[in-house]
């Protein structure tokens, strides 16, 4: 009887993502397969690199007729105050290591690692993906996503929010003063950059640099785009959002001072869930939030059920991962002083800082 054939091992090659047809190629695969994200996608990655003058990395390992096995998007993140890790995705709240092989996974997380070494990065971080295998230390804890299906119309929509939600959302749509616009033009995106700058400051984060945004917007093209909620002609809230594989992702979204007691924010999400419907979208994807805050319980407010998210680090030596988390009680001095700090200063200094959170 003859022996099996042993499975030939997998090749291992950083991807040009300066060449248009490698980018699509890989696009194509990210397309298909079922635990892909946009931040998968070559053009998150080219976005990052060129919006936060970071350099990405993506690797992909190959099967012996070239076909790909699995893929790794990565981000060098250096900053002077948070220090550098090899991030999955950088940005992006999703990312990790996809694979269609077996062996891609691990051959890709030590990839990974050896080109950390090299990049003299101690750490690497995998947001969600398939398991780096040994030496990762795996954390569902910290993160909570929240996915559910669109409603048919706007008026399943609305029965579908629970009622005290829901009573919000009516409030809001009653106010006459309000108006809902969406769009990608150069007045729109920096609208959209004032109202979102304003709303981390208030938060006490920097925010991130404004040809981010402009760079996520111009790489995924019609498949992105900002709602912005007007009260009497000026912007108070706005998302933007990318539509991906039938799911809307509203991605960085926020309200000035007066939005919460205008009820823009109510109005912005129930708005782009009917303008993501119009688009064809079936799944509302609202993103990630940490357990126990307030944000995971607005989102429980609409009816969304919380998933643990499950991340990985491996770091040199098994010292701690950064921290760049703003809950962290070492912060809390720091995030009072950024609330307290004029706009216009914060929004000078905030790109520098938030563009090494990665």
């Amino acid at each position: 009887m003859n022996a099996p054939l042993l499975a030939r091992p997998l090749g291992l090659r950083a991807a040009d993502l300066s060449d248009p047809a490698e980018c699509a190629r890989i696009a194509a695969w990210v397309g298909e397969h079922p635990e892909a994200t946009p931040f998968h996608l070559p053009e998150w990655s080219v976005a990052v690199a060129h919006g936060c003058r970071q350099h990405s990395h993506y690797l992909l390992a190959q099967t012996g007729d070239g076909s790909i096995a699995g893929a790794l998007p990565l981000t060098a993140v250096h900053s002077p105050i948070f220090g550098r890790a090899l991030v999955s995705s950088g940005f992006g709240v999703g990312g990790g290591i996809l694979a269609s092989h077996r062996d891609a996974a691990p051959a890709l997380a030590d990839a990974a690692w050896t080109l950390a070494a090299r990049l003299s990065c101690p750490g690497v971080e995998l947001r969600g993906g398939a398991l780096p295998g040994e030496g990762w230390h795996a954390n569902d804890t910290t993160y909570l996503g929240f996915v559910r299906d669109l409603a048919a119309d706007a008026d399943a929509e609305l029965l579908a929010i629970p009622r005290k939600q829901r009573a919000e959302v009516r409030r809001a749509l009653d106010n006459a003063d309000l108006e809902v616009e969406t769009g990608t033009d150069g007045d729109q995106l920096r609208d959209h950059y004032g109202v979102y700058a304003e709303s981390v400051r208030n938060l006490g984060t920097p925010v991130f640099p404004a040809r981010l945004f402009a760079e996520v917007v111009r790489k995924f093209g019609s498949h992105a785009d900002v709602l912005i909620i007007r009260h009497r002609g000026v912007a108070v809230a706005s998302v933007l959002s990318l539509y991906w594989r039938g799911t809307v992702y509203p991605y960085w979204g926020g309200g000035t001072r007066a939005a919460r007691a205008l009820r823009a924010n109510d109005l912005m999400y129930f708005a782009l869930m009917g303008h993501a419907r119009a688009r064809g979208c079936t799944r509302f994807d609202f993103g990630r939030s940490k357990a126990g805050t307030g944000a995971a319980a607005f989102k429980k407010n609409w009816g969304f059920e919380a998933r643990p998210l499950a991340y990985f680090t491996r770091t040199a030596d098994g010292a701690a991962p950064r921290a760049v988390n703003p809950l962290d009680p070492r912060y809390s001095l720091q995030v009072r002083a950024w609330q307290r700090m004029p706009l216009w200063l914060a929004n000078r200094i905030g790109p520098w800082i938030a563009r090494g959170l990665g």
